[in-house]
């Protein structure tokens, strides 16, 4: 079954154009999910608003946006009056800019989705400013309405086709001084360093998703399937928190490099009788 578009459109640059539809490339329908049920009948439960003064119950036609001013002071605003402030929309994906695919910092990135051609048609465009981007190694910026906002959206050639993916804005990006501020600046040096390099250099690889598996959600799947078998569901202990280990042994042990053995007493005594004897006699005056 072929998937369904979120969005129809056209991806616009310059003027040159296509029919374009974007599909979710993420999701997480596919997780196990739960339903909040009444212990006593087995029955769902449904939420329901209510007023947080009087207690009572809310219908759904009496329920309206607000917007708090002060503490437990609001504003209300009508859906007319919140449809209002959605933007007009051409259903155009028009590129403003291109720039490096690397200059984008990973931080901004919201949600990717497939972006195709929609129709045959299409199809040369579409692929013209795939090919284009390629061999240029650039993405493009482009803005349009999406999901009732005004969306910036990074397009980068993928494979056969293009991925778009929405950007956060600059004020929904909190800064990272708030939460790196307090970390020391460290200088990393010596033996401790090359231990670090040579431990990055042994596991170095290549991404692949398949690697990583959510054992949450298999070991809930293996729960509902004991629960449907019958099977009696052992509840897992808390694990022990893990000592602190000395940073450098956990780095030799990691490396599979052996500590440093202290010299011996009698070693060192040896070694101070051999320079004792070594050293040449001062005459007394």
């Amino acid at each position: 079954m072929a998937p369904r578009a979120n969005w129809k459109g056209f991806l616009k640059v310059a003027e040159v154009s296509c029919p374009v539809a974007l599909y979710t490339a993420a999701s997480t329908s596919d997780r196990i999910a739960f339903h909040t049920l009444n212990r006593a009948t087995g029955h769902r439960v449904r939420r329901q608003f209510v007023d947080s003064d009087t207690g009572k119950p809310v219908e759904r036609d009496e329920q309206v946006k607000g917007y708090e001013v002060g503490s437990g002071e609001y504003i209300m605003l009508d859906p007319e009056e919140v449809a209002s402030a959605v933007p007009d929309s051409d259903k155009t994906l028009a590129v403003s800019t291109f720039i490096g695919c690397g200059d984008i910092d990973d931080v901004y990135f919201d949600k990717p989705y497939y972006l195709a051609p929609s129709d045959r048609n299409a199809e040369e465009a579409y692929a013209l400013i795939r090919e284009g981007m390629r061999t240029k190694k650039v993405a493009a910026l482009a803005q349009t309405v999406l999901f009732r906002r005004v969306r910036t959206v990074l397009i980068r050639a993928h494979g056969k086709g293009l991925i778009a993916t929405t950007l956060n804005f600059d004020y929904e990006v909190r800064s990272a001084k708030d939460a790196f501020d307090s970390v020391p600046d460290m200088k990393i040096k010596g033996e401790m360093l090359e231990l670090a390099e040579h431990i990055i250099k042994t596991k170095s690889g290549k991404f692949n998703p398949k690697d990583f598996s959510d054992r949450y959600d298999a070991a809930l799947a293996d729960l509902v399937k004991a629960k449907i078998e019958g099977r009696k569901i052992e509840v897992r202990k808390e694990p022990k928190q893990e000592k602190v280990v000395d940073l450098m042994a956990a780095l030799r042990e990691s490396a599979g490099v052996k500590a440093k053995k202290p010299a011996s007493c009698s070693t060192a005594k040896s070694k101070s009788k051999a320079t004792a004897k070594a050293a040449p006699r001062r005459k007394a005056s």
